[in-house]
């Protein structure tokens, strides 16, 4: 038992909450996520940038910073924000058929930057959704910036 214990006090990585981040990696700098996509909603670069450190600030024991003095740095855009219809629901008028199902899409183009692990890739979520999307704006929104900063997340700090 007490050989267990010094093993994992002795181990090359400290294991946090969900992540296994070397025990060097002590800061980060996470830009603000500028929306570039063609459809642009207003607080969505906020709302994700915020998601994404919270994540960190949650699951690490890393320390967000400014500036060039960090350990690691994450930045992006949003590339993409779009809806579209993913089931037409036909009507018993002569009028044009309407969208039974609607499916939400975000897509976020990350650089992570570290000594011993770099990436520069996009990563894409949707959530489907039925009737008008003005009054699920923003739960749709927060429920994909959740499952967009957990793919991030895993893929920085899980690949150790």
């Amino acid at each position: 038992m007490l050989g267990a214990v010094i093993c994992l006090f002795n181990s090359c990585s400290v294991s946090l909450i969900s992540a296994t981040i070397p025990p060097e990696l002590k800061t980060i700098n996470i830009q603000y996520f500028e929306n570039t996509a063609p459809l642009v909603i207003n607080t969505l670069s906020q709302d994700f940038t915020e998601a994404l450190k919270n994540r960190i600030r949650t699951q690490t024991n890393l320390s967000i910073v400014r500036g060039g003095e960090a350990d690691a740095m994450m930045s992006g855009a949003i590339t993409g924000y779009s809806y579209a219809p993913i089931s037409v629901q036909a009507t018993n008028n002569n009028t044009a058929p309407i969208a039974g199902a609607s499916r939400l899409t975000i897509t976020v183009s990350v650089k992570f930057t570290y000594k011993k692990l770099s990436f520069d890739e996009s990563f894409t979520k949707s959530k489907d959704f039925t009737g008008d999307i003005s009054s699920q704006e923003q739960q749709l929104i927060q429920d994909i910036n959740k499952q967009l900063t957990d793919d991030i997340f895993n893929k920085a700090f899980n690949n150790w």
